[in-house]
């Protein structure tokens, strides 16, 4: 019997693919089908190559080793669970390639500072730079004048306007997410102009409009951050206050869910469903106690950071690389919460998710 109630966390694996699938007849059919592809195109429109097929030889990485060469990590945002993995990850990567990791910033999600975060990483000369720009438009002159100073740059999600692939950098990675009865939703976006995460809250509408015709969106509002917990706080309690008769809400990445989840909380409602992007600690938590959180689609940011590594040696060695790289996403329900967390971080559960399990 498909409920209601999995029918919402069916779907933080199916509509938070990042392309609309054809009608759904059977959520769990399309979830299976779904598992290990990716549908999306990249920031330009460039099909996706996958992950799987980089690969240096040992000889092209005792090249790499040869030059001692350093790479700089420039960070939109660190503080959650994707970047630290998708740190590790590069770190991990680099460092069997024989590259020196001599800096990695933290922007706060402020263009400013990544500029400013920019020009103090270019005073050390790096080689390689791997970055998320936090505003492509605000940022597009800095990464220009990083690709001009002929430092290699491999971008994870997002690319500035004006830069052209092979050219101005080598490539650029994304991790891409994955009976009815009726129900009524909402959806908590980000507000601003960054390509993934408008690419999901995109595919996300369009995959509940055209498939799930007996749910209906209710409410929408998006959050500019850097708050982003606090602010989805705000916006999903405003929702429940203005409609006390919604079913669901889905949030855009797992440090916004967190505030849906503290707003339903306080707002008492125990049946509400929560679905999100990115598997981070407090939504895995919650998902194991049987909360609000019933399924979600995972990136996998530490195998996204070698890719990104890899296609860095790219850059150095002057081999062709994808213009674009893709990772598929990882659906995660309370069943294979553990499994899934050793997919996506290398590394067994936290305490904390293992004895909510129990």
């Amino acid at each position: 019997m498909f409920t209601r109630r999995n029918l919402f966390g069916s779907i933080a694996a199916i509509a938070v693919a990042l392309a609309a699938v054809p009608a759904v007849a059977d959520p769990d059919a399309a979830l299976a089908a779904l598992q290990g592809n990716v549908l999306s195109k990249g920031p330009n429109g460039e099909d996706p190559s996958p992950a799987a097929d980089l690969a240096l030889s040992a000889a092209e990485i005792d090249q790499i080793k040869a030059m001692n060469a350093t790479a700089a990590i420039v960070m939109h945002y660190g503080g959650n669970d994707w970047s630290r993995a998708q740190i590790e990850g590069l770190k991990f990567q680099f460092g069997e390639m024989g590259i020196e990791v001599i800096a990695v910033t933290d922007a706060g999600f402020k263009p400013e500072k990544q500029v400013a975060d920019i020009e103090t990483v270019m005073a050390r000369e790096p080689d390689v730079m791997v970055s998320v720009p936090t505003d492509p438009a605000a940022t597009a002159a800095a990464y220009l004048a990083v690709a001009k100073a002929g430092v290699k740059i491999v971008f994870m999600e997002n690319t500035p306007p004006g830069m052209t692939v092979g050219k101005d950098y080598v490539s650029v990675v994304s991790a891409e997410a994955l009976g009815d009865e009726g129900g009524q939703i909402g959806l908590v976006y980000h507000a601003a102009d960054f390509f993934v995460t408008r690419q999901r809250y995109d595919a996300f509408k369009a995959t509940i409009t055209e498939n799930y015709p007996n749910i209906e969106i209710i409410a929408e509002q998006g959050i500019g951050g850097p708050d982003f917990s606090g602010d989805a706080d705000k916006v999903a309690s405003a929702m429940l206050t203005s409609h006390s008769d919604l079913d669901g809400i889905w949030a855009v990445w797992d440090v916004p869910a967190e505030g849906v989840i503290s707003a339903a909380r306080v707002a008492g409602r125990d049946d509400l469903i929560i679905t999100t992007i990115d598997l981070g600690e407090n939504v895995a938590i919650n998902m194991a106690q049987g909360g609000f959180v019933k399924g979600l689609g995972a990136q996998r940011p530490f195998d996204q950071g070698v890719a990104e590594a890899i296609l860095a040696g790219y850059g150095l060695l002057g081999k062709e690389a994808p213009a674009f790289v893709a990772l598929p996403a990882l659906p995660v329900s309370k069943d294979n919460l553990l499994d899934a967390w050793q997919t996506v971080y290398r590394t067994e559960a936290t305490q904390n998710i293992q004895k909510s399990m129990n």
